[in-house]
């Protein structure tokens, strides 16, 4: 039976690798698991690692600093690019608003922590180590010893603080989510509470009845317009007719359009009349309405249109084509000439069939090209993350200087080339698939060996008087600033709980909270809301960490 000890006790690369995977197949069959209609999923994982680590179960502590580091990593960095191409666009739709509330969750939290350590027989120093639990910020605690080992005060009680604080930081944000979209169901009236669907595009048609358009070319009109379009269809004497920049529009000419859905009124005040055909019905066969045009999807797959501007092709012009609509994930975007193409792109192409073929040529529409992703775009993107995480940033009076750290630098990197890659022509496209599993499988190692190096002295120290009352601290500190905020954000500052949900997860740095969120929302926004304000709230933990110990231990 030594092959069992080996296998299991006796620490090693492979005995290591069997521990982890272990407990990561059972929190992740468990995730499937709803209780009441909630399911933690994979935050199951920290949870049988902590008892694996209570039963005795341990690894090399090196190996489990590398697999818990790289987890890490590996997870924040595919979000950085999951959410890179959205990311900037928010700051455009209410980004500062977003940054400007977690900042706030930041802030209620740090108040409350000083607060019950100041009427409370709990020392400032473990009440940081609480206060890291809470939110989940393995980073800050880590800076919270690197200040308290310089001070010269041992940081063993603030570990354990974070250490059983933990779980119920985890659990206490998505609570606290579940609670809120109770109390913001009965608080909003119905007919605000479906999402906004405003910004969305869709297919629309008109009939040109105003005068000041007849005669002028679509192009012309396109610059009389502040709203955009996408003419792809114009019917005039029973005759479809596929438009060009050029082409002059006649009174009674009938136009099908791709626009934003807040664009109708004022097109409708441009072109005449709204006609009220549901065009965005998934059994329209496009194909049907014309015997001699033809609507084909066209994927990008050569790499050197990668970064173009989709103008810059002159596909229209040269093949007698038109573009409707782009697909880039589960976006759909305007094919207006100034966006810029990126690998996996799916285009709505119009024409007739011997034109499209001579499109698909140029856009490559080679499917499995997109099945080996650049590989090298992501590990030196990593080398990158890490690279930008450690470099010191000097604080006046303070004599460590604060770091980005493991999370902070490779979110930063991976945001800035999934949204600057393809201008700089970089190859850095990864399935949707591939993304989502290189963040559930960093999410999952990380989880597991935070679990097994916590699970040692937890049940230890959830014993002691002064567990509980950590615990109980701790979760206010979790709950409160959640439910402060969250209900600002959608009763005063009118935010969707969608994007609420994302910028509490993300100014709470609870990867496993956004899992939750994600799984129970109909879109990206809070992945995209959870990037748009995680350096920052990551940052003010880090730098508020040492800045709480250092003002008030001195």
């Amino acid at each position: 039976m030594d092959w069992i000890t080996s296998l299991f006790i006796e620490h090693s690369a492979m005995q290591a690798v069997v521990v982890m995977s272990l407990i990561a197949a059972l929190g992740l069959t468990l995730g499937k698991l709803r209780i009441g209609g909630i399911s933690l999923g994979v935050t199951y994982v920290f949870f049988i690692g902590i008892l694996a680590g209570h039963i005795g179960l341990s690894v090399n502590e090196e190996m489990l600093y590398y697999a818990e580091s790289f987890g890490l990593v590996l997870f924040v960095y595919a979000l950085g690019l999951q959410v890179g191409p959205g990311f900037f666009s928010t700051f455009r739709k209410g980004g500062v608003t977003l940054n400007l509330l977690s900042i706030a969750v930041v802030a209620i939290g740090t108040i409350m922590c000083i607060a019950f350590s100041h009427f409370s027989s709990v020392s400032l120093a473990d009440m940081i180590g609480v206060l890291c639990g809470a939110t989940t910020n393995t980073p800050a605690l880590a800076a919270a010893q690197q200040t308290l080992t310089q001070m010269g005060i041992d940081d063993t009680s603030a570990t354990l603080g974070c250490a059983v604080t933990y779980p119920l930081g985890v659990v206490g944000v998505i609570l606290a989510m579940v609670v809120l979209s109770k109390v913001v169901y009965f608080a909003t009236p119905k007919k605000t509470q479906k999402p906004d669907k405003k910004n969305h595009t869709i297919i629309t048609s008109f009939r040109v009845h105003n005068p000041a358009l007849y005669g002028k070319e679509i192009k012309d009109i396109a610059q009389l317009s502040p709203k955009k379009f996408v003419i792809s269809r114009v019917w005039r004497d029973q005759k479809l007719l596929i438009p060009s920049s050029t082409m002059v529009l006649e009174e009674h000419d009938r136009i099908l359009l791709a626009t934003k859905e807040s664009a109708v009124d004022a097109l409708t005040v441009l072109f005449g009349e709204h006609e009220t055909d549901d065009w965005n019905r998934e059994d329209i066969d496009w194909n049907a309405l014309d015997s001699e045009l033809v609507s084909q999807r066209i994927v990008v797959t050569r790499s050197k249109l990668n970064g173009k501007k989709l103008g810059q092709l002159k596909l229209r012009n040269l093949y007698g084509i038109n573009i409707s609509r782009i697909y880039r994930g589960d976006v759909e975007l305007l094919a207006t000439s100034e966006l810029v193409l990126q690998m996996g792109d799916r285009l709505t192409v119009v024409g007739r069939r011997e034109a499209l073929k001579q499109v698909e040529n140029v856009l490559g529409n080679r499917v499995k090209h997109l099945n080996e992703p650049n590989l090298f775009a992501i590990f030196i993107g990593l080398v990158l993350g890490l690279a930008l995480g450690a470099v010191p940033i000097p604080i006046s009076q303070m004599t460590t200087p604060v770091r980005l750290g493991l999370a902070g630098g490779p979110i930063i990197v991976g945001i800035l080339i999934g949204t600057f890659g393809p201008r700089l022509h970089m190859l850095i496209y990864v399935t949707r698939s591939a993304n989502l599993l290189m963040q559930k499988m960093g999410l999952s190692l990380y989880l597991a060996c935070l679990g097994l190096s916590s699970g040692a002295h937890f049940m230890e120290t959830m014993m002691r008087g002064q567990g509980m009352y950590w615990i109980a601290i701790g979760f206010a500190l979790t709950v409160v600033p959640v439910l402060i905020v969250g209900l600002i954000a959608t009763q005063w500052a009118k935010i969707d709980f969608s994007t609420t949900c994302g910028m509490l997860c993300g100014a709470m740095a609870n990867p496993m909270a956004l899992k939750y969120a994600s799984d129970n929302a109909p879109d990206d926004q809070p992945a995209v809301a959870y990037a748009a304000v995680y350096p920052l709230a990551m940052l003010l933990r880090v730098m508020i960490a040492q800045l709480v110990l250092m003002l008030f231990l001195t």
